[in-house]
C-alpha cells in the first residue's frame, strides 16, 4: 500500500465523524455531498486492497515459476499470471482514474435533458423510451435519479424530460450520450405498417457548484405558476412551479416536480448553473477546434450519434461505426458494453492526438 491509502483512510475516519455530527444531520445538502465522498472513498479503498492482493499473488506466482519444474504446473502458473496481469491493469486504471482523472468533471453528478425532435408523437414516445433506458441504467450502477421537470403528451410520451443523476463517476459514463438519437420503427399510431424515422435529443450537463458559476440575483426573473400534467392538465391549484429566466443569456429553466415552491426554485437553479457551465465549456471547446475534431465526444447536441433500428433489431453508434443487436435489452438499461466501447474509442482518439 502506498501513502495514498493512508491518506484516504484518514479522510474516511474524518468523514465518519462529520456524518454522525448533529450539525451535518440538519443540513441535507452538505450531508449529501459528504455521503457521496464517503461512498467514493469506500469504493477506492476496496480497489486499492484488491490491487495489493493481486500484486502479492503475482509476486508469489512469479517466485513459484523460478523453482517449479513440472511442465503442467508451469503452464497453469503461467496462465494464472496472465490473468492476474489483466486484473492488475484494470485495477490500476481505476486507481489512476480516481487520483488523476483525465477529465476533472468525471466525478460530477449530471443533469440529463431529453427532448422529442422530429416525428411528432412517435418522437415523444421515443424520448420516453430513452428516459426509461437511462433510468434503468442508473439503477444498475447504483445511482439515484431525481426528476426535475417534464412535459408529457396524451400518449404518455415526453415532449421534454429533465432529471438529475447522482452517484459515483456519473459524468464519466454518461458524458458521450449527448447528441441526436434516431429511431426507425413502425409507430404504434401507424395503421399501414410503414417504418418511420423519428429523433430525440439528449444533453448531458455536469452539475455546477456555486463556485463554478457566479449568478447575480439581479440578472434573474423568477415567475411562479401552477403545476401541470400530461396534455397540459392542471395538477394542483397552488403556485408551486417555478420558471427562472437568466436575462443576460436568455436561458429559461422550469421546475414543477417538487412539492414546494422553494424546492422547485432550488432545483431550477441547479439546472441553470449546469446549463451556463455547459455553454461556457462549449465555447472553450469550439476554440480548441483542431483537437475537438479528433475526439468523438464533442458534446454537440445537433450531432447524430446513434440509430435504434427496430426492424433489424440493431443499435448503431455512428461515431465509432459499431453496431449491437438485442435492442430490447439495451432499452432495458443494458448499456455497459456500448458505453465502454465509446469510452475506449475516446481514449484511443486522445492518445493519437497527443
Amino acid at each position: 500500500m502506498d501513502q495514498r491509502y493512508t491518506n484516504i483512510k484518514k479522510r474516511l475516519t474524518e468523514l465518519e465523524m462529520e456524518l454522525s455530527s448533529d450539525s451535518r444531520l440538519s443540513d441535507p445538502s452538505a450531508l449529501a455531498k459528504l455521503s457521496k465522498e464517503y461512498n467514493e472513498i469506500k469504493s477506492i479503498i476496496s480497489v486499492l486492497e484488491q490491487f495489493d492482493q493481486v500484486e502479492k499473488s503475482i509476486n508469489d506466482t512469479t517466485e513459484m515459476l523460478k523453482t517449479e519444474s513440472d511442465s503442467e504446473m508451469l503452464a497453469i502458473a503461467q496462465q494464472e499470471l496472465e490473468e492476474l496481469a489483466v486484473q492488475q491493469k484494470k485495477l490500476q486504471d481505476e486507481i489512476n482514474d480516481y487520483f488523476s482523472p483525465a477529465d476533472p468533471r468525471d466525478k460530477k453528478d449530471v443533469i440529463v435533458e431529453i427532448r422529442a425532435g422530429t416525428g411528432g408523437d412517435e418522437a415523444a414516445l421515443f424520448a420516453a423510451d430513452l428516459f426509461r433506458m437511462y433510468t434503468l441504467y442508473a439503477e444498475s450502477k447504483g445511482w439515484k435519479v431525481q426528476l426535475i421537470d417534464s412535459s408529457q403528451n396524451t400518449l404518455g410520451g415526453y415532449k421534454e424530460v429533465i432529471f438529475e443523476v447522482h452517484g459515483t463517476n456519473v459524468f464519466k459514463y454518461l458524458k458521450y450520450e449527448s447528441g441526436v438519437h434516431r429511431v426507425q420503427r413502425v409507430p404504434e399510431t401507424e395503421k399501414s405498417g410503414r417504418i418511420h424515422t423519428s429523433a430525440a435529443t439528449v444533453a448531458i450537463l455536469p452539475e455546477a457548484e456555486e463556485v463554478d458559476i457566479t449568478i447575480n440575483a439581479k440578472d434573474l426573473r423568477i415567475d411562479t405558476f401552477c403545476s401541470g400534467g400530461a396534455g397540459g392538465q392542471s395538477v394542483n391549484t397552488t403556485y408551486s412551479a417555478v420558471r427562472i429566466v437568466h436575462i443576460p443569456t436568455g436561458i429559461v429553466v422550469s421546475c414543477q416536480d417538487e412539492r414546494s415552491q422553494l424546492q422547485n426554485r432550488e432545483r431550477a437553479m441547479v439546472v441553470l448553473r449546469a446549463r451556463m457551465l455547459a455553454d461556457q465549456q462549449e465555447k472553450q471547446m469550439t476554440q480548441m477546434s483542431t483537437d475537438r475534431k479528433a475526439m468523438i465526444g464533442t458534446g454537440d447536441r445537433s450531432e447524430k450519434i446513434r440509430t435504434y433500428n427496430f426492424p433489424q433489431d440493431r443499435l448503431t453508434d455512428h461515431r465509432i461505426k459499431k453496431s449491437w443487436h438485442q435492442l430490447t435489452s439495451i432499452l432495458n438499461g443494458d448499456l455497459d458494453e456500448i458505453i465502454t466501447e465509446v469510452l475506449q474509442a475516446e481514449t484511443d482518439a486522445r492518445s493519437s492526438v497527443s
